[in-house]
Formats: structure tokens, C-alpha cells, sequence
């Protein structure tokens, strides 16, 4: 069996640029550390927002933190459907062509025309662990997650490389209960004849190839 990856569910929340923060919370506002997160260096804000979308909205919304170039709110494709905007899948920070929403803070609100993403599943690891795992930045893979009664592959999973992360694989409200979300899950990269990684479409070749040779 390979590496065992740990996943974690990401529920709705926002990354934030300074000006649209100093907006909602006043001039010279700065975010306030409440708990670390598993990447080194992120960490969840003592603040909270609201977001308002054309059919619905949500209340007291995690700002995670530090401050980033652009604001981006990042939701579940049900969080999508309640607020009323499209549930665009990307990676995170690409977010041209996104639908947007209104932010609102204690000191004003403000209104977003772009920034709204589902963000794509993925892992998070370190250049070596991509080297142990035969994968490398960007690329797609299957990830088997064992849960009872509720196991499944996850397709489409990116894979992100960087000397600054930490093991881990994110997933969505959505994603997560999918698989009945048990304390401390694990996934592993699924992988085929020659220990080669696969994404859907190498796969659906190598079945049908194996399909032709019987």
C-alpha cells in the first residue's frame, strides 16, 4: 500500500487582500490569530464576516489568514446553490470568470464582482514526498479513501508541491460526506501496473487496452 495521506475537510471559508479587510473592519485593522492550520504558516482568524449572495447568505464565515493578493471566498457547490451564484470549480487563485458576492463586516460591506470558487480537491506535500510518491506539481490522481460502508476513489485530485507545505489532502463539506468523514482520515494515490500514478482517462485506457488483450 503507498503513502497514507491524511484528508482534511475544508468548509466554506475566505482568504482576504488587506484593503477589502480594512473595509470591513476599519482602517489599520489587522487579523487576529486564533488556531493555527495544518499548512505551515496559515492560520484561522478570531474575525468573521458574513457573505450575501443573490438567493441566500451565511453568517460568521472563517477568515483564514495571512492577508492575501486577492480576496477569495472559497464555498461547497451546496454553499453555491443556498447563496445563488454558479459553483465554479478551480484552483486556488483562479479565480477570473467567477461569479462574486457581498461581503459584510462590522465597519461596512463591500461588493465582490469576481472570487467566488469551489476549490478543486487536492493534496498539499513537500518535493520529497512527491518523489516518494512518483508524482509531480500539477499533476491528477486517483485517491482510494476507506470509510465504513462508505469507501470510494476520488478522480481529479491535483497534486501541489511546495518546500513550504505539509502532507494533506483537502476536500469540501460535499466531498467529506460523501465518505462519511470518520475521525482522521487517510487516502492513498492509487496506482497501477509498473507502480505508474493514474489519472481517469490513463486508466480508462489501461482497462480497455487490458480489455482487448483477454
Amino acid at each position: 500500500m503507498g503513502v497514507a495521506i491524511p484528508i482534511e475537510t475544508s468548509a466554506r471559508h475566505i482568504h482576504m487582500c488587506r484593503n477589502d479587510f480594512e473595509a470591513l473592519f476599519g482602517e489599520g485593522s489587522e487579523l487576529t490569530y486564533k488556531a493555527d492550520l495544518s499548512q505551515p504558516g496559515q492560520f484561522v482568524a478570531k474575525e468573521r464576516l458574513s457573505v450575501r449572495g443573490p438567493k441566500g447568505s451565511f453568517e460568521n464565515v472563517a477568515i483564514l489568514g495571512p492577508f492575501r493578493k486577492e480576496t477569495q471566498l472559497e464555498i461547497s457547490m451546496t454553499d453555491s446553490r443556498k447563496l445563488g451564484v454558479p459553483g465554479i470549480i478551480r484552483q486556488s487563485g483562479d479565480t477570473k470568470d467567477t461569479p462574486g458576492c457581498t461581503l459584510m463586516g462590522p465597519k461596512g460591506s463591500i461588493e465582490l464582482d469576481h472570487g467566488v470558487i469551489v476549490a478543486k480537491r487536492h493534496i498539499h506535500m513537500t518535493p520529497v514526498q512527491a518523489v516518494q510518491m512518483n508524482v509531480k506539481d500539477n499533476d491528477e490522481v486517483f485517491v482510494i479513501m476507506e470509510s465504513y460502508e462508505r469507501s470510494l476513489i476520488f478522480a481529479d485530485v491535483i497534486v501541489r508541491v511546495s518546500p513550504q507545505f505539509a502532507l494533506a489532502m483537502h476536500v469540501d463539506t460535499d466531498e467529506a460526506n460523501a465518505f462519511a468523514n470518520e475521525n482522521h482520515p487517510t487516502g492513498v494515490i492509487l496506482k497501477l501496473f509498473g507502480g505508474r500514478t493514474y489519472n481517469l482517462q490513463k486508466w480508462a485506457e489501461e482497462l480497455q487496452s487490458g480489455i482487448h488483450r483477454l
